[in-house]
């Protein structure tokens, strides 16, 4: 026991002192024990012991004034992490002495003092918030490699869902790129707006999918060398609910990302796909996606017409805007489109495809 103690022979131990204890008894025990005691009377000026020595062993009594003893108790736990906490009582208070134990206390001490009773349960006490200490570093540094293996598995989820929307851009010519510019558009328009860093975290994953739900689409309705017929057409505009259930089960935690992948072909004036929202009833997220689809639909090329240009699709949006299109969001785009916060639409990058020039 002594030659345990002797690696603390600098510990402090600060004794609060109450008319029961008797101060020599217990200090000479917490002496043989190894520790240099402090004692005082007052509470606030043992706040003040704790706040400047390194306190090891705080030492209080279950007294009459136990809701006192309690908030002390609760507030060393709390502002000093490191000091261990025994409490001194008598055999008569000892359910008093277990709700301190509850608060965070380690160990009693019985009064009077026996001093091999002190080396003893002071020793346990120690070594109980020693390990009580190195349980809490490890769970912190457990957290902390689950967090970090977490954003791996996290960050390869999304790498395979952005392979995904790859994948069916190499299927769909038309969207060589789309789902780049539609998510560089909608952050735009979303940063105009003021959203909350966390909706655009996920608009900018949402945008990105929109499409995914052309996977099963069938090839030659995507790339069909002129206009649609209205089945096929009806055909097409499944993909958003397609995309919905694809991605649904994966992305639980992502709900304004599934609501930009269903609901990006919904209309203000409620005639649109797939649910006939109206109005607010829309996610932000998805009328903002709206806008930043149409517009790169319309200034990029398809197997059966050229883009049209960006002064004419503006104008095209302001027309819409009420009916098919969110009024605010389309003013959003607009000032982003003043303030350069995107790149815009360059003819000059053309992807060759079926012997044709498609303009991205």
């Amino acid at each position: 026991m002594h030659t345990q103690h002797s690696k603390t022979i600098t510990s402090h131990c600060l004794i609060l002192r109450s008319p029961s204890i008797n101060p020599d008894e217990l200090r000479t025990s917490l002496t043989q024990s190894g520790f240099v005691c402090i004692e005082t009377a007052n509470r606030g000026e043992a706040m003040a012991i704790l706040a400047a020595v390194g306190i090891s062993l705080l030492v209080v009594e279950c007294d009459d004034a136990h809701q006192e003893s309690v908030e002390l108790i609760r507030t060393v736990r709390s502002k000093w992490p490191k000091t261990a906490i025994v409490v001194l009582t008598c055999a008569g208070k000892l359910p008093l002495a277990a709700r301190f134990i509850n608060e965070g206390a380690l160990d009693y001490l019985l009064l009077p003092i026996v001093p091999e009773d002190v080396a003893a349960r002071v020793s346990v006490a120690l070594e109980k918030h020693r390990m009580i200490a190195e349980n809490n570093v490890y769970r912190t540094q457990l957290d902390e490699r689950v967090m970090i293996q977490t954003r791996k598995y996290e960050d390869l989820f999304l790498a395979a869902l952005q392979a995904l929307a790859d994948a069916l851009e190499v299927k769909d010519s038309y969207t060589w790129g789309h789902s780049t510019r539609v998510s560089r558009y909608a952050m735009a328009i979303a940063g105009e707006m003021g959203l909350h860093q966390s909706v655009m975290e996920q608009l900018d994953i949402g945008s990105r999918l929109h499409d995914i739900g052309k996977i099963g689409v069938r090839e030659t309705v995507l790339n069909k060398e002129g206009p649609l017929t209205n089945e096929e057409y009806e055909h097409v505009m499944e993909h958003p609910v397609i995309g919905w259930r694809l991605l649904a089960p994966l992305m639980r935690d992502m709900p304004h990302a599934l609501a930009v992948v269903r609901s990006h072909h919904e209309r203000v004036d409620g005639n649109g796909t797939p649910d006939r929202l109206c109005g607010q009833e829309i996610p932000i997220e998805a009328r903002i996606t709206a806008v930043a689809d149409s517009f790169d639909a319309m200034t990029s090329g398809r197997p059966y017409r050229a883009g049209i240009s960006i002064d004419e699709a503006v104008a095209e949006l302001r027309r819409c805007a009420g009916t098919q299109f969110c009024i605010e969001c389309v003013a959003a785009f607009e000032r982003a489109l003043d303030d350069a916060s995107f790149p815009r639409p360059d003819w000059n990058v053309q992807r060759p495809t079926r012997g044709m020039q498609i303009v991205a």
